[in-house]
């Protein structure tokens, strides 16, 4: 567990090997296997490629087609059931993957989805007594996530799982958190380490009001006391004038003097361990940002017709600042649907039609031009708006102060999604349809929060396509619409 940005993943690179520790020593016993976050392949690798059995596979037929050259042997290292064992993966992970000739399928032809999935499988055919997963449920539909979560309950092996996925979370048997630069560790799945948190953030923000309290309770003896003091010295003053002799006023006066001076010293010393007290609860309460945009708005009445969706026998029209999820199982063309309705390639199945132009889109694999801030990204589509607004509303998309204006490759992931998104939400004039696919990809809970209450704060229309059924329930939409693996479209609402 931990915050976008807090070094999850380098933790792993680190366990991994791909990344050197600059200090400390990290003692890895047994070879390590891993599945990155965000898979970069040549679409015109194979699944076996995928799988990392290729070679071997390629050794197999050689042997199998008479080929009895040393080094098809060597390859294949007596692994002889590589290729059962490959296809017995891809149905663990999906029934419906390792037909005839899967292993030899290009990737290109495969859903993100199925991609991640074939990967899956391929640490499972490697047999690795180490595994590493990095986010492995993005991309994948309700049932590829439940077949995740079986994997992992039924793992051979030690297997470290960084994820955002509430459902998986509860499938392991212990919870690291980093957090603050420190790894703590928790005997139980998500729901034990959300208690002890929850427990231990209670007592840390009722300590914090205690200390605030003492506080205060020390000012107002502070005030107390400088006002008797103070009425003490008028009376002193008052003496000195009825005729005392000057020796005693003296002599009273410095005395008077030294005491107001050891009573202050003694507020000022409580005060300040009050208030350190104070500064050390407060730095145990947990910081959790909101967002609270004013957006402008994209002026789009009830009746307006957005978007037509599709499939040879349904029809559904997007109208007005509706909200509409799109969901379905992988690789039954959602993205392709998007990308037909926005002009990108032609119709593959359901067709859909755009009745606006404003329109926005952050695809499922966004890209930013590192070089450039953020400041200067939102430039870009907003360059009448004076540069003033533009940082007050990046603030409060919590991209404050320097973050502003730093390159975005120095941002964390986090930041950087919110860049995408300011892009979209600020542009000018505003978008007046949003379309977003998969945007809850690689983001932590707090900043799917976020996202919600972003969106939230947006009044044109939303067409999304998501499997966070927790976060689709948090748009409140008006339509969830299902794309079915046969490429129907019905209501699954």
């Amino acid at each position: 567990m931990g915050a976008n940005g807090c070094g999850k993943t380098t933790l792993l690179r680190l366990i991994a090997g791909t990344l050197r520790p600059s200090a400390g020593k990290i003692t890895v016993a047994g070879r390590v296997d891993w599945l990155p976050q965000d898979l970069t392949l040549d679409p015109t690798q194979t699944v076996a490629d995928v799988l990392g059995i290729a070679p071997k596979l390629d050794a197999l037929r050689a042997i199998e087609a008479g080929d009895a050259s040393s080094r098809h042997f060597d390859t294949l290292a007596d692994d002889w059931d590589v290729e059962t064992r490959a296809l017995a993966a891809l149905r663990q992970v999906r029934e419906t993957l390792g037909g005839p000739g899967f292993l030899d399928r290009a990737v290109a032809m495969l859903s993100g989805g199925e991609v991640v999935l074939c990967a899956l499988a391929g640490l499972i055919v490697r047999r690795a007594p180490i595994a590493l997963l990095d986010e492995p449920t993005n991309n994948l539909d309700q049932a590829a996530k439940a077949a995740v979560r079986e994997v992992v309950r039924n793992w051979r092996g030690t297997l470290i799982v960084v994820s955002h996925d509430l459902d998986l979370l509860e499938a392991v048997d212990a919870t690291a958190e980093l957090y603050d630069g420190e790894l703590r560790f928790f005997a139980g799945p998500y729901h034990v380490y959300r208690e002890a948190i929850d427990a231990e953030q209670q007592t840390a923000a009722d300590q914090a009001a205690s200390a605030k309290a003492a506080i205060r309770k020390e000012r107002r003896q502070r005030q107390e006391a400088e006002t008797r003091l103070a009425h003490r010295a008028a009376q002193a003053k008052k003496q000195s004038q009825q005729g005392i002799p000057h020796g005693a006023v003296d002599y009273l006066t410095n005395r008077s003097e030294k005491a107001t001076a050891k009573l202050r010293g003694k507020l000022d010393s409580r005060l300040a361990d009050a208030q350190e007290v104070a500064a050390h609860a407060a730095a145990k309460v947990r910081k959790r940002e909101h967002i609270s945009i004013d957006l402008p708005d994209p002026q789009v009445p009830a009746g307006r017709q957005i978007a037509t969706l599709r499939d040879g026998q349904s029809e559904y029209l997007l109208q007005g600042p509706e909200r509409i999820i799109l969901t379905g199982p992988n690789g039954s063309g959602k993205t392709t649907l998007l990308e037909h309705l926005l002009g990108q390639r032609p119709a593959v199945g359901p067709t859909g039609t755009l009745h606006l132009d404003r329109v926005g889109y952050l695809p499922q694999r966004w890209e930013l031009d590192p070089r450039l801030s953020a400041l200067a990204l939102v430039q870009q589509v907003a360059p009448a708006v004076p540069e003033t607004a533009l940082r007050n509303q990046l603030a409060r998309l919590l991209l404050r102060g320097d973050a502003a204006l730093r390159p975005t490759a120095a941002l964390s992931g986090g930041e950087r999604f919110r860049v995408a998104l300011a892009r979209l939400l600020l542009a000018d004039p505003p978008a007046q349809l949003l379309i977003l696919d998969e945007p809850t990809n690689n983001l932590d809970l707090d900043s799917v929060q976020q996202l919600v209450e972003a969106l939230s704060a947006y009044h044109g229309a939303l067409l999304i396509v998501t499997h966070d059924a927790r976060f689709a329930a948090a748009l409140t939409p008006h339509l969830v619409l299902e794309l079915t693996s046969d490429g129907r479209l019905r209501r699954a609402d």
